[in-house]
């Protein structure tokens, strides 16, 4: 027995959003409680103030991610929540991206560059799908 809704355990697109934003709550949290080990691992400089900021981060990361999954396993996810997902992780996937062209992380990060960009695409993906199903059919000649 799942405690996911069938609507989310059926519908392939729909479920891997939510195992993404079950993944960005965790690794949220993580950058929060941990952030220097976080920045550790993405070789990234550790100090007084990048660990703070970084636990900032991880907090917007934590919520973001939970309004997401929430918003995934209801019956009718507004539209424009999955546009804000998607423009916040494809911000994040820019971002992290400059910082290893600067060398503020090191190679793997584009790892976590790569995996915002996917979730990126999913997002517009399932916004697409949820905007065109919103559209009522329009009648003959409507609108003339």
């Amino acid at each position: 027995m799942s405690v996911l809704p069938p609507r989310v355990t059926s519908d392939p697109l729909r479920l891997s959003l939510v195992l993404v934003a079950a993944v960005t709550v965790l690794s949220g949290v993580v950058q929060l409680v941990a952030p220097g080990l976080v920045l550790g691992l993405l070789s990234a400089d550790s100090t007084t103030t990048t660990r703070h900021l970084f636990a900032t981060v991880g907090m917007f990361m934590a919520v973001v991610g939970g309004l997401l999954a929430h918003a995934l396993v209801t019956a009718a996810p507004p539209p424009y929540l999955l546009q804000w997902a998607g423009a916040q992780k494809f911000c994040a996937f820019a971002l992290v991206g400059v910082g290893v062209a600067r060398g503020l992380f090191g190679p793997s990060a584009l790892l976590v560059a790569v995996f915002d960009l996917a979730t990126a695409v999913l997002c517009w993906l399932m916004w697409r799908r949820l905007v065109h199903r919103g559209r009522a059919p329009r009648a003959a000649g409507a609108g003339v």
